[in-house]
């Protein structure tokens, strides 16, 4: 029989290799993801891929309970880490077994596990927990919206906290499925495909699927009754719109406008690619908000987008933010610009395309009626600041610095630059500078000046630097609106998310 002799060192090391790390090598998680705006977004230590949302809810009460888990991987040693929910919580399960946990702030949820958490092993987190989210203010404003049948939770730049644990910012996106348990006759609708739909002793429960990552700000929930639309697109990317019965006059022009999504969205891959995700829609709830969001696969629309008849416009610009906000996410939320620059130059391509209004033209008219003075200016689209992050001029010079760099590459590198960007950084995230250096890449040219002079400096920037027809600077005292412009003008509301 032959024995193995072990030296000294060998078995030194071998122990070593046996002994866990002491608690001194574990740490506790960064209670936010490290954001320049919202420090407390978000949480450090860890990665999720994907949540299970299992809820009930209770219209008649607005009582909300929940059992969410969360599959992840740890990113450090972790002795301790967040989450971000503003709900009340009954226990907490990590990897199996039960859990401390504690809580912090607004809206932070301190989870400490029963063993420390090793660097880049898998971890599963179940949460059960209840509320009212109606009764949820965080920061003095709320993503719930209370409806006479129930509830809706879309916001920007959070809405998870009030009905879902999350690591809460787009750096970390995940897969998601969601099923909702209410009373007969009222529906749930959430992102992605309806996977199953069951009734049983006076509750129907609906099973939905997002298959392609997501940001928790563009996870949606709407609870309600409502009238669903059901198609398929000429490639069978399945289609579902959704309408409270209670929109009253406003019914019609909803319906006249995200009927047309399939259309919007099959012209918006001509511009932008393939589109990038496994359902198509939209929906309208019975809420008293102006605003519109571009909630994955479904879009919000609040009923006063309609309020003046049909508005395809807001359509285009939420269905463009598919590509350039939830496929490309912001890496930071300094990065706005890289979702509303391109939401609202899209409108400004439909314009062109329906003949109502070059984008140029579009252009010209934003450029002659702000004047220098105007404060318009002073606001930085590529770094607005957060008390500025939905301001109008992250839109329209946001628009004006797309112009500006089509009038300089010319039309072939431009709708390249526009059709390669999302699908370079799918389902990732990236800045404004990133976007800078793939243009430049693409078209050849030095850029960062174009980008620095339109996108960073709170001045009004000369008329050649974007190509502006020599005639607008004369007619600037009275210049005349494209006809698409009050269509355009009509959804600035969609920046009104209400803000922190």
């Amino acid at each position: 029989m032959h024995r193995r002799i072990i030296v000294p060192s060998t078995l030194a090391a071998s122990l070593l290799l046996a002994i866990p790390a002491s608690a001194a090598d574990f740490e506790p998680g960064t209670p936010g993801i490290g954001d320049s705006y919202y420090p407390a977004s978000g949480n450090g230590g860890y990665d999720v891929s994907h949540y299970d949302l299992r809820l009930k809810y209770q219209p008649a009460t607005d009582l909300l309970e929940g059992t969410a888990t969360l599959v992840a991987t740890t990113k450090q040693n972790l002795s301790r880490f967040n989450l971000d929910l503003g709900l009340k919580v009954s226990e907490v399960r990590v990897n199996g077994r039960v859990a401390k946990f504690a809580t912090s702030g607004e809206h932070e949820l301190e989870v400490t596990p029963a063993v420390p958490l090793e660097k880049n092993k898998s971890l599963s987190v179940v949460v059960r927990y209840a509320g009212k989210p109606s009764e949820l203010k965080i920061g003095g404003w709320t993503a719930w919206h209370r409806t006479p049948d129930g509830g809706v939770a879309a916001q920007e730049p959070d809405s998870a906290v009030w009905w879902f644990p999350s690591n809460d910012h787009p750096l970390d996106k995940a897969t998601f499925d969601v099923s909702v348990l209410v009373p007969d006759g009222t529906q749930a609708i959430s992102n992605g495909v309806l996977q199953s739909q069951s009734s049983k002793l006076g509750w129907t429960r609906f099973n939905w699927r997002s298959n392609k990552p997501q940001a928790t700000y563009l996870a949606t929930l709407a609870i309600g009754a409502f009238d669903i639309t059901t198609d398929k697109t000429a490639s069978g990317l399945p289609v579902l719109n959704a309408y409270s019965k209670g929109l009253g006059d406003n019914d019609g022009a909803a319906r006249a406008s995200v009927e047309r999504s399939a259309e919007v969205a099959e012209w918006l891959e001509s511009v932008y690619g393939p589109y990038p995700f496994n359902s198509l829609g939209g929906y309208v709830p019975n809420v008293t908000s102006g605003y519109a969001l571009e909630t994955q696969t479904r879009p919000f629309y609040s009923p006063r987008q309609f309020a003046n008849g049909a508005n395809v416009s807001v359509v285009v610009h939420e269905l463009a933010h598919q590509w350039y906000g939830d496929s490309v996410s912001v890496a930071d939320w300094k990065d706005i610009w890289i979702n509303e620059g391109f939401a609202r130059y899209s409108q400004w391509l439909w314009s062109e395309k329906e003949g109502e209004g070059t984008a140029q033209e579009l252009a010209d008219y934003v450029y002659a009626t702000r004047a220098a003075d105007d404060p318009f200016w002073t606001v930085k689209p590529g770094d607005p600041g957060a008390e500025n992050q939905f301001d109008i001029a992250v839109y329209d010079r946001g628009a004006l610095a797309l112009q500006a760099l089509r009038n300089t590459v010319g039309d072939e590198d431009f709708f390249a630059i526009l059709k390669g960007w999302p699908q370079e950084h799918a389902y990732g995230n990236a800045g404004v500078a990133d976007f800078v250096r793939y243009a430049e890449r693409v078209s050849g040219r030095p850029l960062a000046g174009l980008f620095d002079t339109w996108l960073f400096q709170p001045v009004k920037p000369a008329a050649p630097a974007v190509g502006l027809a020599a005639e607008a600077e004369e007619a600037a005292a009275k210049p005349v609106p494209p006809k698409s412009w009050k269509k355009i003008a009509a959804t600035n509301t969609v920046h009104e998310h209400g803000g922190r």
